[in-house]
């Protein structure tokens, strides 16, 4: 691997838990928890490959018409988590941040956003990003609504709740979309994707795909 063109900001669709669930017989539930665990494994290998930040789609603001059981147990299940390892939150050397709507979230869940976000806001050199409750369209007219005219690139990408441009876009499990993520940000971003579903989306897997990066050339709308 080329350390010297390592993509900066890395975004990764986390798609294909309840599919994985689903081939060992188990409820779609159980892949979410496994595919969450996976999560801070994947962020540690991303830090330090030597990515500055990494943005997961955890959940879209489309995501609320699943199964009710399902949504559920994606509102609480992070909460249970945390409260079970919080003790080692302290050893997270990295800053972990959210972007997405709150104002759907109950108070437990914002409780252990915010005390997530508080402890983990002073580590440097790279950053979590968890997008959850979030959907571009949303994004781009709030920010939108806030912009003061004239609007310039600059002035409107203040209002952004993701303000850096995407490098690298990652989709697991074989689906070909984007499906309402980070449109703004990726303009320019190159895009990967794999047929392995995100429980089993490793290191391994993540310096496959950046190798795969490495090969591009990025042009920007000009000549190499």
């Amino acid at each position: 691997m080329d350390q010297k063109n390592v993509p900066n900001h890395v975004a990764i669709i986390l798609d294909g838990n309840g599919r994985w669930a689903k081939k060992r017989k188990r409820p779609r539930s159980y892949g979410h928890y496994i595919g969450g665990r996976n999560l801070f494994k994947v962020a540690t290998a991303a830090k330090q490959l030597g990515i500055k930040k990494l943005s997961v789609y955890a959940f879209s603001t489309e995501n609320w018409k699943r199964p009710k059981d399902e949504v559920d147990y994606l509102m609480t299940k992070p909460i249970e988590m945390y409260q079970e390892n919080k003790h080692r939150i302290s050893e997270i050397d990295y800053k972990i941040i959210f972007s997405g709507r709150r104002d759907r979230f109950s108070k437990n869940l914002l409780d252990t956003i915010y005390d997530i976000e508080q402890k983990t806001k002073n580590n440097q050199g790279f950053t979590l990003n968890i997008c959850a409750d979030y959907g571009s369209y949303d994004e781009l007219i709030t920010a939108i609504n806030q912009v003061e005219k004239p609007v310039t690139k600059e002035s409107f990408e203040k209002h952004l709740m993701v303000k850096e441009p995407v490098d690298l876009l990652i989709r697991t499990s074989g689906e070909q979309r984007v499906s309402n993520f980070l449109l703004w940000q990726i303009a320019y971003a190159e895009f990967y994707f794999t047929k392995t579903y995100w429980p089993d989306f490793n290191q391994k897997a993540l310096k496959k795909a950046i190798k795969s990066y490495q090969k591009r050339q990025r042009r920007f709308g000009g000549l190499a």
